[in-house]
């Protein structure tokens, strides 16, 4: 596949909030692919964008094509590594997500974001990449393989939308932080 060299990954900034909203709606109203079931207005996604800060390990990236309108970029999709679970301990293991525009699949824009992400996340303390993706969905199990991600379960009728009961598989990758300590073996245990 040939990665999109005219593309820019780039943070993402409150300018970019309705076309990042617009592309999620797509994936509330369309798939499957996300549980949420009502779209979202750019005010109520704001937090969400706010969130994700330009360092530290949750990171918001999108990827811009160059549009014809007065020069202005095109938002082609964006890729987040966020928090796993809430509690203190998951703090060095984030959960990631890709989504793209109508359109835009299939030209290695997932690729592409997915790669700034974990280049972007190797100076981090992060130890651990998540990636839940409901079934069936070809295209992100493929992504998901390319960057080593391995398939460690599935719950199975999990979710339901559209009337029907949809499975998630969750995948696993280890990350090689370069800024990480290195892991212990945990307390010890001695016997008295």
């Amino acid at each position: 596949m040939q990665i999109p060299t005219e593309v820019q990954v780039r943070p993402g900034v409150e300018a970019d909030l309705r076309a990042l909203t617009d592309i999620y709606n797509h994936y509330v109203r369309e798939t499957a692919v996300t549980f949420d079931m009502a779209a979202f207005t750019p005010v109520e996604r704001l937090p969400w964008l706010r969130s994700h800060p330009e360092d530290g390990p949750h990171r918001l990236l999108v990827a811009l094509e160059p549009g014809t309108r007065q020069g202005a970029p095109h938002a082609l999709g964006y890729a987040t590594s966020s928090p796993y679970r809430p509690k203190a301990a998951y703090g060095t293991s984030v959960e990631v997500s890709a989504y793209l525009a109508p359109g835009a699949t299939g030209r290695g824009i997932g690729t592409l974001l997915y790669k700034a992400l974990f280049e972007a996340l190797a100076d981090e303390d992060v130890h651990r990449a998540y990636a839940a993706i409901a079934q069936p969905n070809e295209p992100s199990v493929r992504l998901h393989d390319a960057f080593g991600f391995r398939h460690v379960g599935t719950y199975t009728e999990v979710g339901r939308k559209f009337g029907r009961y949809w499975d998630v598989s969750w995948y696993e990758k280890p990350l090689l932080s370069r800024t990480a300590p290195t892991a212990s073996t945990g307390p010890s245990r001695s016997r008295r």
